[in-house]
């Protein structure tokens, strides 16, 4: 049966991803986004199916509309971006959720939450299950984000006993693919762009850092599986792909796969950023019947592929 669905942060990265494929499915998609991250270019392709509606708006302030599920996934995701206004991070976060919960609880209507293995700031356990509270700087220039996800989960869930919200939690370790921001400062995207612009490779600290990568539609799988669990289903739940890459690994792949004459070069590691990344996904398995299964060197191949364009005609990035 067809539904209305409400995605927040629908322009964005995964939000588009996520959008294509509830439209797939022949539902109606309300994308809301207010366009500080997220990009006209992500969603052009959806803009003239009539069951698609984009509405220019930011979740710090009350939205009223009428769904049949929510999935609140705006939030600024990358260092470089969260870390630009960071209080306007923490707000889009917190009052986001709240604003989110409240129209769920109006609407009795199921809400997913777009959490983060941010979480778990700089694990002490690995790899992470989500049973682990976390080893998070709450001061820290990463805090805005990291705490401002961790209060949002804290609302889902008060949200849930207090009033019997039907909420959905999910923890998402490092995603890439299509749509990501060039100039999102993430790993894999920076990585492809300088590979592709032959500019130096840029490897934060020795690059023994570990990091698990995870195909965006593997990813919206997940999501799409969570959001139609049973109501009893809350999560939170990891998901992400738990197979671990160095840094350096990653550099010299995307060298070896753009076959670019770029040079890895090495420099100071941020602050607070984690030195292990890696899910523990067992309940992911137990309770979605979901696990990942597009490679790395293939979802690379794809990501690739849509930076080369990208990159070769940056207005099209806009």
């Amino acid at each position: 049966m067809s539904k209305r669905i409400l995605v927040t942060g629908g322009a964005g990265f995964i939000g588009s991803h996520l959008c294509a494929k509830l439209l797939e499915e022949g539902n109606e998609v309300l994308c809301v986004d207010n366009l500080f991250t997220g990009r006209r270019r992500n969603i052009e392709t959806l803009l003239d199916n009539k069951r698609f509606e984009f509405m220019r708006h930011d979740v710090t302030f009350p939205l009223y509309v009428e769904v049949d599920q929510i999935y609140n996934l705006a939030c600024p995701a990358s260092p470089v971006h969260y870390q630009f206004d960071p209080v306007q991070t923490t707000k889009t976060s917190v009052m986001g959720a709240i604003n989110m919960l409240g129209l769920a609880k109006r609407l009795r209507v199921p809400v997913l939450q777009a959490s983060t293995s941010e979480v778990y700031g700089d694990p002490e356990v690995h790899p992470q299950t989500e049973a682990y509270w976390g080893h998070v700087n709450p001061i820290g220039p990463r805090s805005c984000y990291d705490e401002g996800k961790r209060c949002a989960e804290t609302l889902f869930f008060d949200y849930h006993r207090q009033h019997g919200v039907q909420i959905k939690v999910i923890r998402i370790f490092n995603t890439y693919g299509p749509n990501m921001h060039p100039a999102d400062g993430r790993v894999v995207s920076n990585f492809i762009v300088q590979a592709l612009q032959g500019k130096p490779i840029t490897v934060y600290g020795t690059g023994n850092q570990t990091r698990s990568f995870c195909y965006v539609s593997d990813l919206v799988d997940a999501m799409h599986a969570m959001m139609n669990t049973p109501a009893e289903v809350t999560g939170p739940i990891n998901t992400g792909n738990p197979v671990e890459f160095t840094i350096g690994q990653l550099a010299e792949l995307v060298v070896e796969m753009t076959n670019s004459g770029s040079k890895v070069v090495y420099t100071d590691l941020p602050v607070d950023d984690p030195k292990q990344r890696k899910p523990d996904i067992s309940k992911a398995r137990e309770v979605l019947g979901w696990e990942p299964n597009v490679a790395l060197r293939e979802g690379l191949e794809k990501t690739i592929a849509f930076f080369r364009d990208t990159v070769e005609h940056p207005l099209a990035a806009e």
